[in-house]
């Protein structure tokens, strides 16, 4: 029988990639995905075929993470041997105006599903590996290199929620014996990334400023600085972490930094245009409170993991452009 993984967020950017990782690996692959009246399966195209059929790998399966009795039913049911947690609100800029939600589903819903896999172990007598997805955001303001070992000082309801989450997930490993890791992967995108996110906004305007769709892209603070790896590289660490025989949580970082000036700079280079003449700064699309510079360390990720970005960051923002 092959191995059978669950995915929370299976139809983001992270999930997407992941789930295609993982079926290479001969896994059987569930998805809890949310009620809506759209069918969500844009990334997932190309790897989904309908449950229903015999070949089917991937099963999608109603559920939703700050509702603790489907989590339980569904770890009864699919009896998985790996729990990857890939779902959250996970906008820093709209947790601002959500708070509740986003501590509900970020947090508490971390919270749900590692008592869930609690219970689940003590009546199977298993013990599932668990993945907690957490945010360069739980840093904030504390100095960079940032490491395994920083103090967080998050400088967003989204990173105060993503700290709860870590330490529920310590909080669990440690009191009641779950395989349960930590993974901070420091900024990765993709073509598949949201286009509310930085990266696929930069690149999705360039595309439509260059056939003449759109005339200005209104931004905000372009002195962050940041490192932005490819997610396709990325879910591939988060599958070492519940490979390994000793329990650890993980930095995930390319270690090379990048300002949103930098980006700008590659990204209207690739079709040839000069980003000032297209670019226009509004203050409004600041946020009550900034985190200016995020640099990773990620030593351990190398000599534990033996992992390496292979797409470099050029070669990133060619992709997505």
């Amino acid at each position: 029988m092959p191995k059978k993984a669950l995915i929370t967020g299976i139809t983001s950017q992270d999930g997407s990639y992941l789930t295609k990782l993982l079926l290479e690996k001969g896994y059987e692959v569930h998805g809890i995905i949310r009620r809506s009246s759209s069918f969500n399966m844009e990334r997932l195209y190309g790897t989904y075929i309908d449950s229903h059929s015999s070949s089917a790998r991937i099963k999608l399966h109603y559920g939703d993470l700050i509702d603790a009795a489907s989590l339980r039913k569904w770890m009864d049911t699919i009896c998985p041997h790996e729990v990857y947690n890939l779902g959250a609100q996970s906008h820093v800029g709209v947790s601002f105006e959500n708070l509740e939600y986003t501590t509900d589903v970020v947090a508490t819903g971390a919270l749900c599903l590692l008592e869930a896999i609690k219970s689940y172990n003590r009546r199977a007598k298993r013990k599932v590996r668990y993945y907690q997805a957490r945010s360069i955001e739980m840093y904030g303001s504390s100095p960079p290199p940032q490491d395994e070992n920083t103090e967080f000082h998050p400088m967003s309801p989204y990173g105060v929620s993503k700290v709860a989450a870590h330490w529920y997930t310590v909080h669990y490993r440690e009191a009641h014996g779950l395989f349960a890791c930590n993974g901070i992967l420091f900024n990765h995108e993709s073509p598949r990334q949201a286009e509310n996110f930085l990266t696929r906004k930069i690149t999705r305007a360039v595309g439509r400023i260059k056939l003449g769709l759109q005339e200005k892209l209104v931004l905000g603070n372009l002195k962050e600085s940041r490192e932005w790896g490819f997610a396709g590289d990325y879910v591939q660490a988060m599958w070492l972490m519940l490979q390994q025989d000793e329990l650890d949580d993980y930095v995930v970082a390319t270690e090379e930094t990048h300002t949103v000036e930098e980006l700008l700079e590659a990204a209207f280079g690739q079709v040839k245009l000069n980003w000032k003449n297209h670019v226009e700064i509004d203050e409004s699309q600041l946020r009550p409170s900034e985190v200016d510079n995020l640099r990773a360390c990620a030593n351990k990720e190398k000599q534990k993991l033996g992992w390496t970005p292979k797409v470099s960051f050029k070669e990133l923002v060619a992709m997505m452009i």
